[in-house]
């Protein structure tokens, strides 16, 4: 697989930033004309470099390491032994995780399912049938926070059928959680992960934020909010175990800075495309809008980020998914669920590609290197 593979179509002339391993540890990175820079001279992290150089602000030149398409950048399917001399990091490092949910009707409906069915999967398909009917249309017109937003409410909580999960897609405040801890991300070419006593779950394919430590939106790039529907079905005072485990989130390959060829217009009006291929044989493929969103990414931004709440060293925010795959993989009537090797392919043209493997969370390369040991790294090569 070449490198050019995963970039976005015009990638030599974009503004792509992230992190690699050259082989002494995480190292920021920017492309450039095609070309990648060191900037740890600069910035020891993204986050620092980022606040170091607000918008409209021309990052100085790092240390050239040669074409981008020239390096050997391998995923981990293709580099079992770990033998490729560079390793392309999750493009994120101090900025915290966080991540939207219900910001679209047919992931809304698809909680509201979860929900009614407990975690049940073959309760689902008739439970769907069902909101379909009764509300798929007004549910997708309708502007949260709005009066009509208020007049549908009252008129589901009479027909018994209102729900925690319609509050936050149509009230006036967003759902945003904390989707894992600061460094725990896996990257593009990663294994991701779902529990091994998860019978019930899906990627969750987004375009994901990466906001400063002012609150500011920077850029984007893709994300796999990997999620378990069994588990948060069962009840959302599950979602930490549904959303936050080993190798359960994915951002990659590279975030991509606004500039002249790349603004917030373009996440806005982005055609994002999912593709599953598993061991089986079975194929799922799938494309939606992000102009299907209820809530603009600028305000779901600012619901983050605010009075109420900072973030010193930035964040990123997964925008919600416009996905839920339900397609029967194996009895009728069951739906979709991962199996181990299955290959998550998302990808939009101004993004790139963010591929990965399934495996389960316990069988996933365990996480050991967290913030003590990102400082000790900085330190011992003399970058703080």
């Amino acid at each position: 697989m070449g490198v050019s593979e995963f970039l976005p179509e015009d990638w030599k002339t974009a503004t792509l930033l992230g992190r690699m391993d050259f082989g002494e540890g995480p190292t920021p990175v920017i492309v450039r004309g095609g070309r990648v820079e060191d900037l740890s001279k600069i910035a020891p992290t993204l986050a620092d470099l980022m606040n170091a150089f607000g918008p409209g602000v021309e990052i100085p030149r790092g240390q050239d390491k040669g074409p981008l398409e020239d390096l050997d950048i391998r995923p981990v399917w293709e580099d079992r032994d770990g033998a490729a001399p560079v390793k392309l990091l999750a493009p994120v490092d101090l900025q915290v995780l966080k991540a939207a949910g219900v910001t679209f009707a047919v992931s809304t409906l698809e909680r509201v399912i979860e929900e009614r069915a407990r975690g049940d999967a073959a309760a689902a398909l008739k439970i769907r049938e069902q909101l379909s009917e009764s509300m798929g249309g007004d549910l997708r017109s309708v502007n949260p926070g709005s009066e009509g937003a208020e007049r549908l409410k009252q008129t589901l909580i009479k027909d018994g059928l209102w729900s925690q999960y319609l509050e936050v897609a149509i009230g006036p405040d967003a759902e945003i959680f904390t989707k894992g801890p600061t460094l725990s991300s896996m990257g593009w070419g990663d294994q991701v992960g779902v529990r091994s006593d998860s019978h019930w779950n899906n990627p969750e394919p987004e375009v994901v934020l990466l906001c400063d430590g002012e609150g500011r939106i920077r850029g984007a790039s893709l994300g796999n909010d990997v999620n378990l529907r069994d588990f948060e079905g069962r009840s959302a005072l599950l979602l930490s175990k549904a959303k936050d485990n080993n190798a359960s989130a994915s951002i990659g390959p590279f975030f991509r800075l606004f500039d002249a060829t790349f603004a917030l217009d373009d996440v806005r009006s982005a055609e994002v495309e999912l593709k599953i291929t598993g061991r089986d044989n079975f194929v799922l493929d799938g494309k939606s809008n992000m102009s299907l969103i209820s809530r603009d990414p600028a305000v779901l931004a600012g619901q983050a980020y605010g009075k109420q709440h900072q973030y010193p060293d930035g964040f990123v925010l997964f925008l919600g998914t416009m996905f839920a795959p339900i397609q029967d993989r194996d009895t009728p009537g069951q739906g979709f669920t991962h199996k181990v090797g299955d290959r998550v392919r998302v990808s939009t043209p101004k993004l790139g590609v963010l591929e990965n493997e399934v495996t389960t969370c316990d069988q996933a390369k365990p996480w050991t290197f967290g913030l003590t040991a990102l400082i000790r790294n900085l330190a011992g090569r003399g970058l703080l």
